[in-house]
């Protein structure tokens, strides 16, 4: 009797379920496998070096190839996020640069400090609570096209992964030079982010490198607004 495969129940003949894919048997980890793990992540063909390399010097184009045509060759855009995120978080941990990315201050402790630093510890998942906020402010300033929100989250999230990296390459060069560098890479970043937003809505009008720009300015400014707004909430009922 042919064994059944575990994900379909479909009869497996020889090493792979005809239905599915699955393979009969999946082989132990070995340091074979895990290097060949690491090679696919770093991968130029296909991978986060890719990614990087195609947001970079085509970032429009890529994206709009990622939501129409192949959503498998570029790392996913959460994913991507997270990982960029974490990068900076641990370059700043281990280099204590200072944080350029979100900063607040105040003179003693309140529910809206303690915000702050949630985000200044977790960008990977307050990132995409920020691209909720900046998304909004797209989808007003690029009504006309034919983008629905959540594939404005999609296109934010590999623009905000490229972001933190240039922070975190920023960081790591102040940490290196003991020159401040952070500044030049918030100027940097807010750049990047104009372009790659008004390269995919329309390359060719630089109206939409300005409205992509005013619309991550406000974004900003709406989400801060916003948790200041919970954190003083918070204080007034407790």
């Amino acid at each position: 009797m042919p064994e059944l495969c575990k994900n379909c129940n479909t009869a497996i003949a020889l090493h792979y379920c005809p239905n599915c894919g699955r393979p009969k048997a999946v082989p132990r980890v070995s340091g074979h496998y895990l290097l060949q793990e690491i090679q696919a992540v770093l991968s130029l063909e296909k991978g986060f070096l890719l990614t990087v390399r195609e947001l970079a010097f085509n970032p429009g184009g890529s994206i709009k190839a990622f939501l129409t045509e192949d959503r498998n060759r570029l790392v996913k855009p959460i994913v991507f996020l997270i990982l960029t995120s974490l990068i900076y978080t641990l370059l700043n941990r281990l280099l204590h640069f200072e944080d350029g990315y979100v900063n607040y201050s105040a003179d003693q402790e309140s529910s809206t400090l303690l915000i702050f630093q949630w985000v200044q510890n977790n960008y990977g998942y307050a990132n995409i609570i920020m691209a909720v906020f900046i998304g909004f402010w797209i989808k007003v300033f690029f009504r006309k096209y034919q983008f629905n929100y959540f594939e404005i989250l999609i296109l934010l999230c590999f623009v905000m992964g490229m972001g933190m990296l240039i922070y975190a390459f920023f960081g790591l060069a102040q940490a290196l030079t003991s020159v401040n560098l952070l500044h030049i890479g918030g100027m940097v970043g807010f750049a990047y982010t104009s372009y790659a937003v008004g390269h995919f809505f329309d390359k060719r009008k630089a109206g939409s490198y300005v409205k992509a720009f005013l619309a991550y300015i406000i974004g900003m400014i709406t989400f801060s607004l916003a948790a200041i707004a919970v954190g003083m909430f918070i204080d007034a009922v407790m």
